[in-house]
């Protein structure tokens, strides 16, 4: 009787699973690709940032509040909606170009003019009249002016007495005061600067501005093909072994409408970059690095004795990066704390006045950024991959590195915004297990309260794919973190096609412990259809150290295509891989080791989707490729071997989707055009699908590529195509 009943409880468990697993319910292409339909994952508070030490600000609906981070104790800041009648159609607060860190005044520019908007008086007041288009206004940071650039010259408008003085006046198509030149957006400044190069002084009466003579950078055209003529775009563009933009940096005294320049008289080919202040408004920081990019030197200028002082300097055998916010931080005493990868890992440096540099930091791991710092104390906090490759916590130590201590617990990649003095932070963080959570924490990692879970139980009622994260061993020894996302269904007994999601630059690792990008719903799908999608990074990708990275110097696709090819000759020891359908994707520089994958490596990759891929080095910009290339004439058979043009006859026929917006003014469009010319001269065919109109990445017609991408995968895995 006993054993009858177990049969009974085992048949009702079989048959109570099976009717629930029918019962989930799969992913639309909507859902997944357009974020249309049901939602799976909860919104998160949208925290805007500290208010002080002890608030921050939370945005909820149209509604502003700071927030106590002791007691959660609210106060009503701001409420859009009272404000609609002022903010018209065009003037989104959430789109201001600058703002006070009060949100009482907010900054726009609209048909090339620029606009105020007081909260408090619940008025737009416009500020410039002019045919010109004015770019990155900025407020001073006691509020009182306006700094601007228009015309490749740089303004200040003064709020109070309302009044615009011009600081430059030589600015042009080919002279740029305070607006960057392209390649120095993209490679250096970066994008989130929206090509702003000027700086106030904390006392607001001076602006420091780099100004960028780009008359020697050749011109390449991008065609606009709207109307009946079309347009021509000319674009300053250096590629590798021709002319850069000239940079000096120039101090503006907006009070006494004056500049003078720092006087660097170095002729050699160079780079300068990131000039910062001290707090007592008398020292300008600023960065040298030679063309080669491996050697940097850490310069100071004083302004009342006009000296130029070195203050740290590096060389290294390969390539150096500019110190960036992260990697840099000036202390009260004039004493340096640096983010350098000297030792083959990133690791925290003390740089003394007098020269003097010791390693705070030291080990088998890398330090990702310095987040904070307690002088007073004499403590520092930072963020580092140290436990794991693959994870990212919160650590704090001396300015000795004695006691490191760990201020993150939980499994997982965490992402922190620190209080000004230091008091709490807030931690996001997510693992392959669980999705974003963002806690309110006390500086020693003791959590105060959740402010968030992504978390929802609906994405109980879905069939979701079955993640999981491990390494891949190579033949000479490198243990390269993988992570891997297997059908709902999976059954060990069946094969799949397997899709590599890559990017593969020097130093951009995708495999982490976390939850979001290659963890997406649209991986999700792609799983759901039957296929297992699949990431592994490289040993030059970062997760060992700059001395891995370095192994890539001279020789961009040599490892990368090596350790993609291990991981796939150990997914073909897997009985349940589909050897014949092992497919890649990637844009970018995922679309070069996708292209390259498809020729050099065609005898392990079929089938590839390539965006905007970089073809032939010689053909991006020079910063970015002479980092890792040099140039060509000092590295002609690196560049060579490099190019996807010298493995055309490995290509096999049919099986490669490359994909290109028209106006990409990052990775031209020229790439793709000239590697189908060299796939036509041999007699092969590729898959081309051109986007009129965009630029790196598509956008507006994103709905369209990502269908057309889908049934590329279920056309060559399953010879059918997406349902309508």
């Amino acid at each position: 009787m006993r054993r009858i009943v177990l049969i009974l409880l085992v048949i009702i468990i079989v048959i109570t699973n099976v009717l629930y697993a029918e019962e989930l319910k799969k992913l639309s292409f909507k859902q997944a690709f357009m974020s249309k339909g049901e939602k799976l994952l909860k919104p998160l508070p949208q925290v805007l940032g500290w208010a002080d030490d002890r608030n921050y600000y939370e945005l909820r609906d149209t509604k502003l509040f700071k927030v106590n981070a002791r007691d959660s104790k609210t106060r009503l800041v701001m409420d859009a909606a009272k404000h609609m009648a002022v903010l018209k159609k065009g003037f989104d607060l959430r789109a201001a170009s600058d703002k006070t860190k009060d949100f009482t005044q907010f900054l726009f520019v609209k048909e090339g003019d620029i606009f105020l908007f007081s909260q408090k008086e619940n008025k737009m007041t416009q500020v410039t009249h002019t045919k010109g288009s004015e770019e990155n206004p900025t407020f001073s940071p006691d509020t009182a002016k306006i700094a601007y650039t228009m015309g490749g010259n740089l303004f200040v408008y003064d709020i109070t007495g309302k009044k615009v003085r011009q600081l430059t006046d030589d600015g042009s198509d080919e002279i740029l005061n305070g607006y960057a030149s392209w390649v120095y957006y993209e490679e250096v400044l970066g994008r989130a600067t929206r090509y702003r190069a000027f700086w106030w002084s904390p006392d607001s009466r001076k602006l420091v501005f780099m100004r960028f003579d780009q008359s020697k950078v050749p011109i390449f055209p991008i065609f606009r093909s709207t109307g009946t003529y079309g347009d021509l775009e000319k674009q300053r563009y250096p590629k590798p072994g021709y002319p850069n933009p000239e940079v000096k940096i120039g101090i503006a005294d907006t009070t006494a409408n004056s500049v003078e320049w720092i006087p660097f008289e170095d002729k050699n080919d160079h780079y300068l970059a990131f000039p910062c202040w001290n707090r007592k408004n008398n020292t300008i920081y600023f960065q040298w690095l030679n063309r080669d990019q491996n050697h940097l030197k850490v310069l100071q200028y004083d302004l009342e004795s006009k000296r130029i002082d070195l203050v740290y300097e590096e060389k290294q055998k390969t390539w150096i990066d500019f110190l960036e916010d992260g990697d840099l931080k000036v202390l009260d005493n004039g004493d340096l704390l640096i983010r350098s990868s000297t030792s083959g890992w990133f690791h925290i440096y003390y740089v003394s006045r007098n020269g003097n540099v010791r390693a705070v930091t030291s080990g088998d791991w890398s330090v990702s950024s310095i987040e904070h710092i307690n002088e007073r104390n004499k403590q520092l906090f930072f963020t580092a991959r140290k436990e794991d490759s693959t994870e990212t916590d919160f650590y704090m130590t001396d300015f000795y590195g004695k006691g490191i201590k760990r201020l993150t617990a939980e499994k997982g990649m965490h992402r922190v915004n620190v209080s000004p003095n230091g008091r709490y932070f807030i931690d996001r963080y997510s693992s392959i297990d669980f999705p974003t959570r963002m806690d309110l924490k006390e500086i020693n990692g003791k959590r105060v309260r959740r402010l968030g879970d992504s978390y929802s139980p609906v994405m109980k009622t879905y069939q979701l794919a079955k993640k999981e994260i491990f390494r891949i061993k190579t033949e000479d020894g490198y243990e390269l973190p993988a992570v891997w996302m297997l059908p709902p269904d999976f059954d060990k007994n069946k094969k799949y096609p397997v899709i590599f999601g890559i990017y593969g630059g020097p130093g951009s690792p995708i495999v982490g412990n976390y939850f979001t990008y290659r963890d997406s719903f649209r991986m999700h799908f792609l799983a759901q259809e039957g296929i297992i999608v699949f990431s592994v990074d490289h040993r030059g990708s970062g997760h060992f150290g700059k001395k891995g990275m370095d192994l890539m110097h001279r020789n961009l696709g040599k490892w990368e295509m090596h350790d993609y090819i291990e991981a796939v000759k150990y997914l073909r020891t897997l009985p349940f891989v589909d050897n014949q359908k092992i497919g890649i994707t990637g844009g970018s520089y995922g679309g070069y080791i996708t292209a390259m994958a498809l020729t050099y490596g065609s005898d392990y990759f079929q089938y590839g989707i390539a965006d905007a891929s970089v073809i032939d080095w010689a053909l991006y910009d020079s910063i970015y490729t002479e980092r890792y290339m040099d140039t060509p004439k000092e590295n002609p058979e690196g560049y060579k071997k490099a190019s996807v043009l010298n493995y055309i006859d490995t290509y096999k026929s049919g099986t490669l989707r490359i994909t290109h917006g028209t106006m990409d003014d990052n990775v031209h469009m020229q790439n793709t055009i000239q590697f189908v010319d060299k796939i036509q001269d041999a007699g092969k065919f590729v898959e081309l699908m051109l986007y009129p109109g965009e630029r790196h990445g598509i956008r507006k017609k994103r709905g369209v590529s990502s269908r057309e991408n889908m049934n590329f995968w279920l056309k060559h895995f399953f010879n059918r195509t997406l349902k309508e």
